[in-house]
């Protein structure tokens, strides 16, 4: 005699609802041998479903022991249990549980993806399998294209892809029609007669009729176990086309498999994916414009330094920029100018006055920064010669009434064209003829403004007043060391004053200062912009959260024909990160675009992309996907597959 292929000894099952527990299976026992048709009988809540739940490893006894093949499954993992019915169970469900987003074709090869086959052979045999049902003009149709009929044929197709050597169907007339539902009874009794076990759960007297064996049940026992025909050994096999396949090809097939399945999801919901990735799109696209923006207006800054020269040092008085005593000590003098020139590190040397005046030139009249300076200060702070010259030391000694203005202050009072070279401008009430025109190199910093220079001498006696300067600027020669002359310069300052009354400044320092505070306003700006980049993370996990609930059923099916915990996991985490990666790509050209409107609308704004803030942006859009899609993913794999299929 031959041995049953499923024995179930005591099986119990037991629900908790509540402070009550539900006991829908009492001690059945049961054997079901190769090559049978069984058919379980029996009113709604008599307990066949929760029994076919367990015959096909959708769920576990409360008590009891079941064994499929001699093997005892009681202590099997999930994996395993995923192993067992992607190799020897076919499923076909009252409401047929077709996956929406896939043809008739994809719908049926998705067991032997579980499976590891390669892409080919199993869409040959998909087709093959339809064709045989009758379905060969339907291979690339949806479910909401096909009758109810041709979705439980497909629903069949499915349940043989792998083999199917034992079919379990769940009221599979429910939902038919009559000659639909005759035509499917005629379909499960050829199977049966090429070698495929079939347990059918009917309520249906009339479909149980066409069974070789009838098990009712009732209030979760079964009551009567009725064999129609004598029980024979069964010498046909069903063919079994994909066996699982192992080793590093078949899970880079299941990847690629995950990721097709997670792109056709993304597709079929194209508006909530762009929703679920605009917190990423404007998290990346602010990154990448805030770090270009701050290394746009660093370099920015930087090259203005750099068009002083490396190599100036202002002398001022004072302990530092913004201390109490900077306006109120009045220690540096012209002959402090004078000593510092006679240095031997001194190429140029320029005391500078400043004071500010209002500027008349016929019936123009604006106000202007008025710069007492030495012929030396044009070369030493790198200004350029437009036109006409600078002052030379007889200006200065001779307190000459002569002016040096920029551009600017050029254009405000001769915009007419007027050559303004031995034009008269009245500094107040002072008259000066001007005798030059100067190009600044941008070295300049806060708002701009009008500029005139006088020799400082005529500044101090005829402007201004002070008998004191308000800096030295010392160019010191290429040849020296900077921080030597720092040295030596303090040195003959604190001897000739007595004390240090001064402080000292270079390009050097104020270039370090800059890059020190612009790499911090961008870092801090920057952080601001990864919190959206946090916010967004949150936005995908919450959305593939509710992906989950939605797609509850989805899973269930999948996990019932084999899928493992890992797949599962897979699907999800790769869709999460797919939606961060589009999201990242769509941040990096959204950047791009708006550094390009920008930069075309705002001359004066600098934008400097780097291309490792764009990289460590896409990557970052990865590593959210896979912190965020995580717990998603975990849940999916997680559901019951019990649960999951009657979630509405």
């Amino acid at each position: 005699m031959t041995d049953p292929l499923i024995s179930a000894r005591g099986i119990s099952r037991s629900f908790q609802a509540g402070d009550e527990t539900i006991t829908v299976l009492r001690d059945v026992d049961i054997d079901i041998y190769p090559g049978e048709m069984v058919a379980i009988i029996g009113a709604s809540g008599s307990g066949k479903s929760t029994l076919m739940n367990i015959l096909g490893c959708l769920d576990r006894a409360s008590s009891g022991t079941y064994s499929f093949g001699a093997r005892d499954v009681s202590d099997l993992g999930h994996d395993e249990l995923a192993q067992l019915r992607r190799e020897h169970f076919g499923f076909i469900f009252q409401r047929y549980q077709l996956l929406s987003d896939l043809d008739a074709v994809g719908n049926v090869e998705v067991p032997a993806i579980y499976a590891g086959a390669a892409r080919g052979a199993r869409r040959a045999h998909a087709q093959e399998l339809l064709t045989q049902l009758g379905l060969d003009t339907r291979f690339d149709h949806r479910p909401t294209e096909l009758s109810g009929g041709q979705q439980q044929r497909v629903s069949v197709a499915r349940a043989l892809m792998n083999g199917g050597e034992v079919i379990l169907a769940d009221e599979p007339t429910g939902a038919l029609d009559s000659k639909s539902g005759k035509d499917l009874i005629a379909l499960l009794r050829d199977l049966n007669a090429k070698g495929h076990t079939i347990v059918m759960v009917t309520h249906d007297p009339n479909v149980a009729e066409h069974a070789h064996r009838i098990i009712e049940i009732s209030d979760g026992r079964i009551v009567s176990d009725t064999r129609k025909t004598p029980e024979k050994d069964q010498s046909v096999q069903p063919e079994r086309p994909f066996k699982d396949s192992h080793g590093a090809g078949a899970m880079l097939r299941r990847l690629s498999e995950a990721f097709s399945i997670s792109l056709k999801a993304m597709l079929a919901h194209r508006t909530r994916s762009f929703l679920t990735m605009l917190g990423i799109i404007i998290g990346i696209a602010s990154v990448v414009l805030v770090v270009a923006l701050g290394n746009g207006t660093q370099e920015k800054v930087l090259e203005n330094i750099s068009s002083l020269g490396t190599n100036t040092i202002t002398v001022r008085a004072g302990s530092g920029f913004g201390s109490r005593d900077q306006g109120r000590i009045e220690t540096l003098m012209p002959s402090d100018a004078d000593a510092l020139a006679l240095m031997d590190l001194a190429d140029s040397v320029s005391p500078a006055v400043s004071s500010a005046a209002s500027v008349l030139y016929r019936n123009t009249e604006a106000s202007a920064t008025i710069g007492g300076v030495s012929g030396d200060y044009f070369s030493v702070h790198a200004y350029e010669t437009v036109s006409g010259t600078v002052f030379t030391e007889t200006d200065v000694a001779d307190y000459a009434q002569v002016g040096v203005i920029d551009e600017d202050t050029r254009d405000t009072f001769f915009e007419d064209g007027t050559d303004p070279l031995g034009q008269v401008l009245i500094l107040g009430h002072v008259p000066v003829r001007v005798i030059g025109v100067v190009r600044s190199t941008g070295a300049t910093f806060g708002p701009s403004s009008l500029n005139v220079w006088v020799p400082y001498t005529t500044s101090m006696a005829r402007i201004s007043g002070q008998n004191y300067l308000d800096s030295i600027g010392v160019r010191v020669r290429d040849d020296y060391d900077m921080d030597q002359a720092e040295t030596e310069i303090s040195a003959l300052l604190t001897a000739r004053h007595g004390t240090e009354d001064f402080f000292l400044t270079n390009t050097d320092t104020i270039r370090e200062t800059i890059t020190s505070t612009t790499e911090t306003l961008t870092y801090l700006v920057a952080m601001i912009a990864v919190i959206s980049l946090v916010v967004g993370g949150i936005g995908v996990m919450n959305i593939m959260l509710v992906s989950v609930t939605e797609r509850t059923k989805e899973i269930g099916v999948r996990i019932a024909i084999g899928a493992r915990r890992s797949d599962i996991v897979s699907q999800f985490l790769i869709e999460a990160v797919m939606v961060c990666l589009v999201g990242g790509v769509l941040g990096i050209a959204a950047a791009l675009s708006g550094g390009f409107l920008i930069e075309e609308f705002a001359s004066d704004v600098r934008l400097s992309f780097s291309s490792t803030a764009v990289v460590v942006a896409f990557l970052s859009s990865t590593l959210i996907g896979v912190t965020f899609g995580y717990l998603p993913a975990r849940n999916a794999a997680r559901l019951d597959p019990v649960v999951a299929l009657s979630r509405e």
